[in-house]
């Protein structure tokens, strides 16, 4: 087995402190990613890639990814939930890694809705 290197150890620092993050809800912004089957089916895999490269590209500490299960609207899939401190959760859906990149973009880092994707406001009403 190889000589862990400094390199080495930064990588699992900055994993284990994003985990931290994770587990005390720091940030101030909440991306998750449907991956239930039908999600998985349908590109989700893709969607989380291309968030997680506009995190590391933007180098956006404060952000939060996640996976959760099915959210119910299998035809509507992929899907991502947004949400931002203090705000109303954002559901996207029918996303493409370059609709994920104008999201995170767009609402994530600048707070703008991005309104051709989303289909719902917090969990009842719809745009």
């Amino acid at each position: 087995m190889p000589k862990l290197t400094l390199d080495d150890l930064r990588k699992i620092q900055e994993k284990s402190r994003r985990m931290t993050m994770l587990r005390e809800g720091a940030g101030k912004a909440k991306i998750t990613v449907h991956m239930g089957t039908c999600g998985i089916a349908a590109g989700a895999r893709d969607i989380m890639v291309a968030f997680l490269d506009e995190i590391e590209k933007k180098d956006a500490k404060d952000v939060i990814i996640t996976t959760s299960g099915c959210a119910g609207l299998c035809s509507r899939e992929p899907m991502a939930t947004v949400e931002l401190a203090g705000q109303a959760p954002v559901k996207y859906v029918d996303l493409t890694p370059e609709k994920a990149r104008t999201i995170f973009t767009d609402h994530v880092l600048k707070g703008k809705i991005v309104m051709e994707y989303a289909l719902a406001l917090g969990s009842e009403r719809t745009f």
